[in-house]
Parts: C-alpha cells; sequence; structure tokens
C-alpha cells in the first residue's frame, strides 16, 4: 500500500469537495456524493475539479488505497459534522478479524451475505477486499445520505457483488442468507407496534433496537448460515437481556464470543465484542470464547486463529 498515493489523493478529493461545498452550498458529505459522481462521469465547468480528478486518475489508486483515502476524507468530514455515534465506521482492525472469522466459518466460495446498519459502507468495503468468498453482498442502512454516499463510493472503488439499499432493518423482509453482519447500532426502536412482533419486546417502554436487529438477522439465516454481530460486551447482562436470553436459549445458538480490547473505545462503558450465532443445531456445545487484550499483535491474532480453528467447527 502507496501511502504516499493515499496523502496525494487525499488532498485532491478534499480540495474538491471543499469547491463543491462552495459552489453548491451543500453539506460535506452531500460534496463527496457528488465530487464521487463527478470523478465517474465528468460533468460541471469548474475546470479545477477536472484536473484534480485527473491526477487522481493518475495516481492508479488499488480499490484497497481507495478504501483508506475515503477514510481520511470522512475524518475530515467529521471535523465539521460530527456523525452520530452509530454512524461512525467500524474500525478496519474488527473487519479484518470478522473476515478471518468468515473465511474460517464456511467452506464455500461464495456466500449470500447481508448487513443490518451498513452506514458509511467501510465495513462491507474491508470485507469484501479481504476475504477469500466471492460475495453477494447486500446492506441495509436507514439513513439515505449514507446509502448515497456508500453506493458512491462503491462504484469509485469498482467493488463487485455489493449492493446498498435504503430501508428500516427491523422490519422484515423476504431474505434467506448465508451470513448476516452487523455492527449493530445501539440504542432504542421507537416503533412498539413493530417491535412487539418480536421475542425479545419489552413489555414496558421501547425495545433495544440491536436485540430486535439480532433476531430479525438470525431469521434470515439458511440452516447452515451464521450471524456476526458487534454488541455492547455487556449485551448479556444489561437491562433487557433477560428477553433476549430467552430468544438464544429458544431460538439460536451462541457459538463464539469474542471480547475486544476496553483500550480500543474511547469509554470502556460502550466497549462491544464479537458475538456468532447459528440456527439451533440440537448439539449441546459450549461456545468458543476468546479475549483479545491487543488486535494489533500479530502472534495474539495467530493464537487466536489456532484455537478457532481448534474449536469453532
Amino acid at each position: 500500500m502507496n501511502f504516499e498515493k493515499i496523502e496525494q489523493a487525499f488532498g485532491l478529493l478534499l480540495e474538491n469537495v471543499q469547491t463543491i461545498q462552495n459552489q453548491l452550498k451543500t453539506g460535506f458529505y452531500e460534496a463527496v456524493i457528488e465530487q464521487n459522481a463527478n470523478y465517474l462521469q465528468p460533468h460541471g465547468e469548474l475546470k479545477s475539479l477536472a484536473e484534480n480528478n485527473q491526477k487522481v486518475a493518475q495516481l492508479g489508486l488499488t480499490p484497497e488505497e481507495w478504501r483508506r483515502t475515503f477514510q481520511y476524507l470522512m475524518m475530515k468530514g467529521q471535523q465539521t459534522e460530527p456523525l452520530q455515534p452509530n454512524h461512525q465506521a467500524t474500525p478496519d482492525s474488527l473487519g479484518f478479524l470478522m473476515t478471518l472469522v468468515i473465511d474460517h466459518l464456511f467452506p464455500q466460495d461464495s456466500l449470500r451475505v447481508l448487513e443490518l446498519g451498513s452506514g458509511m459502507g467501510n465495513l462491507a468495503e474491508t470485507i469484501l477486499l479481504n476475504s477469500q468468498k466471492e460475495m453477494d453482498y447486500l446492506g441495509v442502512e436507514l439513513d439515505d445520505i449514507l446509502v448515497e454516499l456508500s453506493a458512491s463510493i462503491a462504484e469509485v472503488l469498482g467493488t463487485e457483488g455489493l449492493t446498498f439499499s435504503q430501508g428500516d432493518a427491523v422490519r422484515s423482509q423476504v431474505l434467506q442468507k448465508n451470513l448476516v453482519v452487523s455492527d449493530l447500532p445501539i440504542g432504542y426502536y421507537p416503533d412498539d407496534a413493530i417491535a412487539s412482533r418480536f421475542q425479545v419486546a419489552s413489555s414496558e417502554g421501547h425495545t433495544y433496537a440491536h436485540h430486535l436487529l439480532m433476531e430479525q438477522g438470525v431469521k434470515y439465516l439458511d440452516s447452515d448460515g451464521y450471524a456476526i454481530f458487534l454488541a455492547p460486551t455487556q449485551l448479556l447482562t444489561s437491562p433487557q437481556s433477560g428477553l433476549l436470553k430467552g430468544w438464544i436459549q429458544s431460538s439460536t445458538e451462541l457459538v463464539a464470543l469474542v471480547n475486544l480490547p476496553e483500550k480500543m473505545f474511547a469509554n470502556p462503558h460502550y466497549a462491544k465484542s464479537l458475538f456468532i450465532f447459528r440456527k439451533p443445531s440440537g448439539k449441546v456445545v459450549a461456545p468458543f470464547i476468546y479475549a483479545f487484550s491487543d488486535l494489533s499483535n500479530p502472534e495474539e491474532i495467530r493464537d487466536f486463529q489456532e484455537k478457532m480453528e481448534m474449536e469453532l467447527k
């Protein structure tokens, strides 16, 4: 990976985005969408945009270099237009870890994948660019600007097999997938009527949206499929956890729990872990449990991989 080229591309794209913001009087993320459209199919009268886009094209960025460039661009945007926590990009280290798990879990070469709450699309791009599997990947996201943004980035990267759709991921759809993934948005779901259809529904007040998404995600799985969720570490001891545990016991099977280093999270209260579920197998199997202390340590990654291969089959 050539970080010098990434830095050059970032500077040129940022200049274009800021020019578009000034010209169209629009927000940062809308300007990124317009810039991506202009890069792919030049239009408009500003000579500087075309010149910068030509310079970017001449850099010959790889898809992964493009992805990193957009990451830096989004980080810059958040300095002036902060995103709510649920819309923050999933860290690369967690995307790489999920990819490692996915490639181990599935013997087949191709997968049908659903991501619930796909945000800016960084987790999808990380998995697709680094997995050994061929994927038909659908990301569902409620925020229409994020859907447009992630779709425009995917088009620039030329990512194959990736589609983003605007919609409420809690609401049922006619889908059948090998794999469901989500960096779960945390909070309460506002529609109690919809929530009441779920086993995890709370009888008092709103139900946790992340509980609803977990139940919904497992419903979409084939009999041999898996759901991989980034969820709060305290998931099984937090309020409404009794309802969630009742659903797990009756309708799904927890096959692995991977605790992540607290130092990865600005506030330990918001720490997340990796929860892996599948449809009930009828067998009594203790879940594979692993606790990371440092995701950047190659030896620890190798230790995790070796133990996962032995215990998670």
